[in-house]
C-alpha cells in the first residue's frame, strides 16, 4: 500500500510540475521583487472562463491595491496579520469541535462571476468581494469568507459609537424599495436560528440575529430581506442577510461579509436553485493583481472536468469544507510520511480567511526540515510567535526556491505557485496544527488556482494558473 501511495503522488505530482514549465530538479529561481506588489495595476494572469461556466464577467481590483480608485495607507504589520489569524484558527477549531463560536438570533443553470480580492488594506489578509446591496444598488466592500455562512453589513442609522468606520456608504433600508424585514416564526427566521424559534419571546415580531466572532468581536442588528446585486443585470431577489447596528471589537474598515459555508443561510445555498450550489474563486498571487469569485460552474457531467482536478470533499458543521491531505512533495521528491499519520487526522479545512496552512505534526516536521534543507543557501531568522522558518533575504536579488506539492484523495496534486504560494514575507506558509486539532489549507498556499467548491456531488476541484 505505501508503495502504491509514493508511486501516485510522484506520477502526479510530476503532472503538474511539467504543467508550470519548472526545471528538473524541483527549484525555481524567483526575482525577490517577485514576492512584492507592483505600483501598477495589471489583471494580465487571469485566464478567461469558459463562456457555458460563467455567463457574466466582472473585471476585478484589489479594494487597496493599485487598481482601485482610492487606497487606505492604514496597512497592519505583519505580526498583527498573523495574530489576527491565528484568532480566526482559534475560532474554526472551537466551531469545529462544536464547543465554541455562535451565532444566535434573537427578536428585534446560469453562472456568475464577481469581484474577489486580497483585502491587505482592510487589516488582514482575507479577501473581498464588492457586490450591490437595496434599489437602487448600493455597493460594498464584504469580506468574502468560506468559514462564515450569515452574509450581513452594516446599515443606516448607526452612529459612531455603535459602528466602525467604512469607506463606503452606509447601506441605508429607508432608501430602498426593495428592503423588508423578517418576521418571526418564519421558515427563514427558522433557518437562521440557533434553537429553531428564531425569536426569544412571544412579543417579538422581528427576527433578528448577533454573531460573536473568535476575536470577541461581534454584530447583531435584524434579519432582513433584499435585492443583492451580482454584477450589471445580475440579481438575487429575496436575499436574506444580517443588517447590523451594532459592532463590537477591532473590525476592519470593511463594510461587511459574504458568507460561502454550506448552511443554509449562506448565499451559496440561498442561490443553489440558479447556481446549483456551486461556487469558485481564484486568489491573486499578489495585491497587484486581479482574482475572481464564481457562483455556479460545477461541470455537468462526472466526465466533464473542464481543467480541474477533483478530489472529494466533506461539509462539517454545516460550514466547513474539508479534504483529506494522503503526501507532500518538496523539491520533487515526496517526503517520508507514513500514510497513517495523514489518514488518521481530521482532515484540511479549506478556508479562504486564514493565512497559513496548518498541518498534522508529523507532516509538518517532515515539511520543515525538507524545505530548510532545501533552503540552507539563506540566513534563518530567529523563530518568532506564530512561524519558525523564515528567511534574512536582504541584499539578494534572485531567491532559489523549492517545489512544494500537496496532494489529496483520488490522486489530486496542487503544485503550489513559486514564489507567492509558499513564502509570505520571506516565512514558509505553514504552521504545526498539533496532533489532534483539524488542519486548515489557508489561503497563501491557494492562490492563483481556481478553487471550485462543487458542494451538491461532495467534491472540490483545482485548477492551476486561474489568475
Amino acid at each position: 500500500m505505501a508503495a502504491s501511495h509514493l508511486l501516485v503522488c510522484v506520477i502526479l505530482w510530476t503532472y503538474y510540475y511539467i504543467s508550470h514549465g519548472r526545471d528538473d530538479h524541483g527549484f525555481v529561481t524567483v526575482s525577490t521583487r517577485s514576492f512584492q506588489p507592483e505600483a501598477v495595476c495589471s489583471d494580465s494572469r487571469v485566464t478567461t472562463l469558459e463562456p457555458r461556466r460563467a455567463t457574466v464577467s466582472v473585471p476585478l481590483v484589489h479594494r487597496h491595491g493599485p487598481c482601485a480608485s482610492s487606497q487606505d495607507s492604514d496597512e497592519p504589520s505583519f505580526a498583527e496579520r498573523l495574530r489576527r489569524s491565528r484568532a480566526r484558527v482559534n475560532y474554526i477549531r472551537s466551531r469545529a469541535s462544536a464547543t465554541g463560536g455562535t451565532v444566535t438570533t434573537r427578536g428585534d443553470g446560469t453562472n456568475v462571476t464577481i469581484p474577489a480580492h486580497l483585502g491587505g488594506a482592510v487589516d488582514s489578509l482575507e479577501y473581498v468581494v464588492t457586490v450591490g446591496l437595496g434599489t437602487p444598488a448600493v455597493s460594498q466592500t464584504l469580506l468574502m469568507d468560506t468559514g462564515s455562512d450569515l452574509s450581513w453589513v452594516q446599515c443606516a442609522p448607526c452612529n459612531s459609537t455603535a459602528c466602525y468606520p467604512q469607506k463606503d456608504p452606509l447601506f441605508d433600508p429607508a432608501k430602498s424599495s426593495t428592503y423588508a424585514l423578517i418576521p418571526c416564526h418564519t421558515d427563514a427566521c427558522r433557518n437562521l436560528a440557533a434553537d429553531g424559534t428564531g425569536c426569544t419571546s412571544g412579543s417579538d415580531t422581528q427576527c433578528g440575529f448577533a454573531i460573536k466572532y473568535g476575536d470577541a468581536s461581534h454584530t447583531s442588528g435584524v434579519y432582513s430581506d433584499e435585492t443583492l446585486t451580482l454584477a450589471p443585470g445580475v440579481t438575487v431577489k429575496d436575499f436574506h442577510f444580517g443588517c447590523a447596528r451594532d459592532q463590537d471589537g477591532s473590525n476592519d474598515k470593511y463594510d461587511g461579509l459574504v458568507g460561502l459555508g454550506g448552511a443554509p443561510v449562506s448565499l451559496v445555498s440561498q442561490t443553489s436553485s440558479v447556481y446549483g450550489g456551486a461556487f469558485s474563486y481564484c486568489l491573486p498571487a499578489r495585491n497587484s493583481e486581479a482574482g475572481f469569485l464564481v457562483l455556479g460552474g460545477a461541470p455537468p457531467s462526472a466526465n466533464d472536468t473542464s481543467g480541474f482536478a477533483f478530489t472529494p470533499m466533506s461539509v462539517e458543521m454545516q460550514t466547513f469544507y474539508v479534504v483529506k491531505l494522503t503526501c507532500i512533495s518538496v523539491a520533487g521528491k515526496q517526503l517520508d510520511i507514513p500514510p497513517v499519520a495523514l489518514a488518521t487526522s481530521k482532515g484540511l479545512i479549506i478556508d479562504s480567511g486564514t493565512i497559513i496552512t496548518e498541518l498534522p505534526t508529523t507532516a509538518y516536521t517532515a515539511l520543515r526540515t525538507a524545505f530548510r534543507s532545501a533552503m540552507s543557501a539563506y540566513p534563518l531568522l530567529p523563530p518568532n510567535e506564530d512561524l519558525d522558518t523564515c528567511y534574512n533575504l536582504t541584499g539578494f536579488s534572485n531567491v532559489t526556491v523549492p517545489t512544494v506539492a500537496l496532494s489529496f484523495e483520488g490522486g489530486v496534486t496542487m503544485d503550489l505557485d513559486v514564489p507567492n504560494g509558499i513564502l509570505l514575507d520571506g516565512c514558509l506558509a505553514f504552521q504545526d496544527a498539533g496532533l489532534d486539532d483539524p488542519g486548515i489549507l489557508g489561503n497563501v498556499n491557494q492562490r492563483t488556482f481556481e478553487v471550485l467548491y462543487d458542494v451538491g456531488h461532495g467534491k472540490v476541484g483545482f485548477r492551476a494558473g486561474a489568475c
